[in-house]
């Protein structure tokens, strides 16, 4: 590695060589365009024009990009490999839904300039504390509204500045602000002066307000105002002397204020939007549950058609799609498997017009990236629909590729009676598909071919395709040879076809798999949801989306966890509702992959039924209200000029058919920068192991559709006590809970101050931080 002055000396030369700026070839299939990149003074940005756009530049930020990866790491280089070398090949990847960008330097000592320099870049903004990113964006503001370039703004690019930032403020109130912050009396506002301006506009009244109870003096907390705080509404006991001096010293930026072990409504501010006041406890950030369970017992993070990064007629194929899902936290991965030219395998969406990625590229991708967030085993699903010669092809690639992280054999070498855990298959990769026979012919010298019954999925996904010939149809029943190459590297998820739940209690065996579509799944919750929930406690089941979701959308996911389904397979490409509620409930655990199912839903001797939950031994309803206070810089959603948004709040509840419900705020006008709501919404909650809470803040539209803005969706069961926020860069939302309370037949239980806060994920990027402040009491 060098000594730590050489590192820090080929940073230096690395960032030169990229303000100096290089010619770099942007690849795209096998088409090439030459164009200018350099790295700007402000050591965030990248500048770029092509050879014809004489001195335009076009530019993006280093805060745009997720990661640089080295050598032939994309789709496009890969199928151009022999074209370039890959030490000349480097790949920028976008945060969102933006395409990588593709780029050949001239040498490879120019590609590891730029991809040293990139990460060095993103690395310093990724380590900026929060004080740092909000002075980064408040010069970004100044910047942007100094349309003349003169180090000052005047009122007029003040006013336009407000405009930017979703605010319509009445004029004389404006003027009166900026008179204020105008010390020197010039009609204009320096850098100093804007901070001043800017600290005006962002003013909390409802934080002042807090502060202001707790502060002897109205201007600061001592360090005994400050453990009071933390006594009376954080519920603090012992201990909470050293945190009071410890939050002094974190979050209070002046050093007269951390010598006197005081805090400014500053510092105050920036500790309630610190992460000591996340939405979750830490205790559920981290890995906090028994991990040691057979897998069954737990929800598994899956995806539906991985290979896709668009609609399932015609979208592209990509390995980039296994990477985004794996990045995700996902672990249970879908491949479908075609006989492709030359003797090699392919992956794509049969009988449509999907593009093609070759299966050796797709198994290597997953080899790479596969245990990178989560350690937990990775579960391939293969949908095989390719002639015995190419299973062979497939057997061979899978195990030379993975190698030691293919499971290839029963973890101790007999048929269990109980699936392995998730602790115990650590690091290993898992196949899921079709088999000869079961794991007690393991030993046998089987035939090199053999017949197994085919799949629900398959068959589905080819009857109910507008572009497949009736011809292609095959029944649920079809028999399809499986090579036994293929057959023996299914250990713990054989595919069965599924019979019914009598025959699945005295047939089933731990390691076979069902598969159901989401119309199957719905049938059977509606009319049998107890044996489903039984057949959970026992056995593995997938549903995935019907095949007439061309365009690739996904079904509601919360009514198959409902009865303990554990592969909920979704399409991971496609944003909204339903991959919200997915990433809310998978955010806990260390965003694993895997969490383990409430005890209701493991629980063999007593069947819940998630349509009567009043029927539980252990039945205690609550009461929930949630009273949304404010919020603050929401993101512009229309480029037209003078366009704002008017706000409103829905918060809704995911659960049992009986928690199933939703409510929302009036909507302010012509304010995304500080709009007030102080409504207060109500909900029953009768079961909340399986609650999820999901706050949306939309753009209100009498004539049209209403304008997603953000959301954030939170299993229940991880909110944090005590009054808390989160800060982050894109939407989030604040929250705070008081009396907490727990209502048993005939008795209080306790009586507990509890709050959490929530961060919305913006589906597109967002330009500002947008804190929602509520206030939300259970009993």
């Amino acid at each position: 590695m060098g000594s730590p002055q050489k590192r820090c000396s080929q940073i230096e030369a690395s960032l030169e060589m990229m303000k100096a700026g290089s010619v770099l070839r942007k690849a795209k299939s096998h088409i090439w365009r030459n164009r200018h990149y350099k790295l700007q003074d402000d050591c965030k940005t990248i500048a770029y024009k092509s050879n014809w756009a004489l001195n335009s530049y076009s530019t993006f930020s280093v805060g745009d990009v997720e990661a640089v990866r080295e050598g032939h790491q994309s789709d496009v280089f890969l199928s151009m490999a022999a074209e370039f070398p890959p030490e000349r090949c480097f790949t920028l990847v976008f945060h969102g839904r933006r395409g990588n960008l593709d780029l050949v330097a001239e040498s490879a000592e120019e590609a590891q300039a730029w991809i040293q320099g990139m990460r060095t870049l993103i690395e310093n903004l990724e380590n900026m504390d929060k004080r740092e990113k909000l002075d980064q964006w408040v010069s970004d503001l100044f910047i942007k509204a100094d349309k003349n370039k003169d180090g000052r703004i005047s009122f007029k690019e003040a006013r336009r500045l407000l405009k930017l930032m979703n605010m319509d403020m009445n004029e004389d109130h404006a003027r009166l602000l900026f008179r204020r912050a105008d010390k020197s009396k010039t009609g204009m506002l320096e850098g100093d002066e804007f901070i001043l301006f800017y600290k005006m506009l962002t003013q909390r009244t409802d934080v002042l307000e807090l502060f202001q109870d707790y502060s002897s003096d109205g201007e600061t907390l001592s360090h005994c105002d400050l453990v009071e705080f933390l006594r009376e509404e954080q519920l603090e006991g012992e201990g909470s002397h050293e945190h009071a001096l410890q939050l002094i010293q974190q979050y209070e930026p002046s050093d007269t204020g951390k010598t006197c072990h005081i805090m400014s409504i500053d510092g105050f501010l920036m500790y309630l939007t610190s992460a000591e006041g996340s939405i979750y406890n830490s205790e559920y950030q981290r890995l906090y549950q028994d991990m040691t369970q057979p897998i069954n017992r737990y929800y598994i993070s899956s995806s539906h058609n991985t290979y896709l990064l668009e609609d399932q007629l015609k979208g592209r194929s990509s390995v980039e799609a296994y990477i985004q899902a794996l990045k995700r936290g996902c672990r249970c991965l879908e491949i479908d498997c075609w006989d492709g030219s030359n003797g090699e395998p392919v992956v794509y969406h049969g009988h449509t017009l999907t593009s093609k990625i070759f299966f050796k590229d797709v198994v290597t991708t997953v080899a790479k990236y596969a245990f990178k967030a989560s350690e937990y085993p990775v579960i391939l699903s293969i949908e095989n629909r390719c002639s015995i010669e190419q299973q062979k092809v497939m057997a061979q690639i899978l195990k030379d590729t993975l190698g030691d992280m293919l499971l290839k054999t029963t973890l101790d070498g007999k048929v269990p009676s109980e699936l392995p855990s998730p602790e115990e298959l650590k690091g290993k990769i898992l196949l899921k598909g079709k088999k000869i026979g079961g794991l007690e012919c393991l030993e046998v010298d089987n035939p090199i071919s053999g017949e197994a019954s085919d799949e629900d999925e398959a068959s589905e996904t080819l009857r109910s395709s507008p572009t497949t010939d009736s011809s292609l149809s095959e029944s649920k029943k079809s028999k399809m040879n499986i090579s036994k190459e293929i057959s023996d590297l299914i250990i713990y998820f054989k595919k069965v076809p599924f019979r019914g739940f009598e025959h699945a209690r005295s047939h089933g065996k731990p390691y076979e798999i069902s598969s159901f579509s989401e119309a199957k799944a719905r049938k059977y919750i509606k009319e049998v949801g107890r044996d489903f929930v039984q057949y959970n406690t026992r056995l593995l089941s997938r549903v995935y989306p019907s095949g007439l979701r061309t365009d690739s959308s996904n079904f509601c996911p919360q009514e198959m966890w409902n009865v303990g389904c554990q592969i909920v397979a979704l399409n991971f490409q496609t944003a909204g509702l339903e991959m919200d509620l997915n990433d809310g409930l998978f955010s806990q655990n260390n965003r694993c992959g895997y969490v383990l199912k409430p005890d209701i839903l493991r629980n063999r001797v007593e069947c819940f039924d998630p349509d009567r939950p009043q029927d539980r031994r252990d039945y205690c309803p609550l009461n929930l209200a949630i009273q949304v206070i404010s919020g603050q810089q929401l993101p512009k959603l229309s480029k037209k000029e003078g366009s704002i948004v008017d706000p409103f709040v829905r918060v809704e509840i995911y659960g049992v058919p009986v928690d199933q419900t939703k409510q929302e705020t009036k909507y302010v006008e012509n304010n995304g920068f500080n709009p007030c709501w102080n409504e207060t919404l109500e909900f029953v909650i009768h079961t909340p192991e399986l609650a999820l809470v999901r706050f949306v803040v939309e753009d209100y539209d009498k004539a049209s559709k209403n304008d997603f803005i953000g959301q954030y969706t939170l299993p229940f069961s991880c909110i944090q006590t005590g009054k808390s926020a989160i800060w982050t860069l894109g939407v989030s939302l604040h929250a705070k809970i008081y009396n907490f309370i727990y209502d048993f037949p005939s008795c209080i239980v306790s009586d507990v101050l509890q709050g959490f806060a929530t961060s919305i994920f913006y589906r597109k990027m967002a330009p500002a931080f947008a804190p929602l402040l509520c206030l939300c009491t259970l009993k």
